[in-house]
């Protein structure tokens, strides 16, 4: 049984998604080809700063467009949703087949509808759950740029182009270097989404009572209130399971920022010009472009990367890089939700007395 019309979503999204900026077919070529020179050049600078290893070969990084990049995420939705797929489909009492087939495909439009947003926003991201590769050769994980979204950002930003994608490439390439060389990450963050997805109440009356109270909390947030739908449609026990999968995407994303400004000032000669208009960005918007942004917790994406930033400052500038990276030695080294709040916290737990910073 199919709970989303996968093929609906993208024929959505590729539908509702707006054109990239206007380029030449030449200023195409040339982005892409210095995107993906820039990503490997990147991840050198990571690896040494990080002193995170791997012995996964440097890949170059994959470069799309906008389509292209909600093409991709259906093809991981539909990896990360597969064991509840399974569930519904082996359940004792199945919806009708009506009800199933009008459901996935309304869902199937509505997932399309999230992804166009989404499709002109994303510069980039490290793709974890791609589908199996049958030959067991391909990397699990695929680093991808979105390339009309950093020209577009870069325009709007009025920043120096060769600063600007270099600075997104450290952030990204940042992500490959964590769960490259930390080798329990991925399957720590893909048991999480599953439990998460597994602990889902599916019995009709509370799915009436969640999407009753996800009108609510829609209603709310367009008069300025400050619910979103992540919130309102989980269980108790999905809090809980939310609560671990927050902490630790919070400290990749944090990560992910802190090496991108630490590098940034050897690499990138704008960093410091680029790093304040593009605050200024995340903070911008329409009233109907920050509304959505709510509602789908995007605001609290963005609080993610300004407080796991703060957390792994506090650790660097105490333990020093080596003393930080013990964060990577197991899933119980990874701070709580309350230890990124305080950093001291996870320092007195973990480390004990840190030594003097490197």
């Amino acid at each position: 049984m199919q709970v989303i019309d996968w093929d609906l979503a993208v024929t959505t999204g590729t539908r509702l998604v707006r054109p990239g900026p206007q380029v030449s077919r030449e200023e195409a070529r040339q982005a892409v080809a210095e995107l993906r020179t820039l990503s490997r050049e990147a991840e050198g600078h990571v690896r040494e700063f990080t002193r995170i290893h791997t012995e996964t070969a440097p890949q170059v990084a994959t470069i799309v467009d906008r389509p292209g990049w909600i093409k991709a995420n259906v093809e991981g939705f539909r990896v990360v949703l597969e064991p509840l797929t399974q569930r519904v489909s082996s359940s004792a009492n199945p919806p009708p087949a009506i009800v199933s087939a009008v459901g996935s495909r309304i869902t199937g439009v509505e997932v399309g509808a999230v992804l166009a947003f989404l499709a002109t926003r994303v510069l980039g991201q490290y793709e974890l759950f791609l589908p199996p590769d049958p030959t067991g050769r391909e990397p699990a994980g695929r680093l991808t740029l979105v390339a009309p979204n950093i020209v577009n950002a870069e325009r709007e930003l009025n920043v120096n182009p060769h600063d600007f994608r270099l600075w997104v490439c450290l952030h990204e390439e940042t992500h490959r270097v964590q769960f490259t060389g930390v080798s329990w990450l991925r399957e720590y963050v893909r048991s999480q989404m599953t439990e998460f997805l597994l602990a889902s109440d599916l019995d009709l009356p509370t799915l009436v009572d969640r999407l009753r109270g996800a009108a609510d909390t829609v209603a709310d947030v367009v008069r300025g209130g400050e619910g979103n739908l992540i919130d309102v449609i989980q269980s108790p026990h999905q809090k809980e399971i939310l609560d671990r999968l927050t902490a630790v995407m919070t400290l990749v994303e944090g990560h992910g920022d802190f090496v991108m400004d630490a590098v940034g000032p050897s690499v990138v000669p704008s960093v410091a010009q680029i790093r304040a208009k593009f605050a200024q960005r995340r903070e911008g918007g329409s009233k109907l472009d920050r509304t959505i942004r709510r509602l789908l917790g995007i605001d609290l994406k963005m609080k993610q990367y300004a407080e796991g930033a703060a957390f792994v400052r506090k650790v660097v500038g105490q333990a020093g890089m080596d003393g930080f990276n013990r964060v990577w030695t197991s899933p119980n080294t990874l701070p709580t939700p309350a230890e990124i709040s305080d950093p001291d916290a996870w320092v007195r737990r973990v480390i004990g007395t840190p030594a003097l910073p490197n």
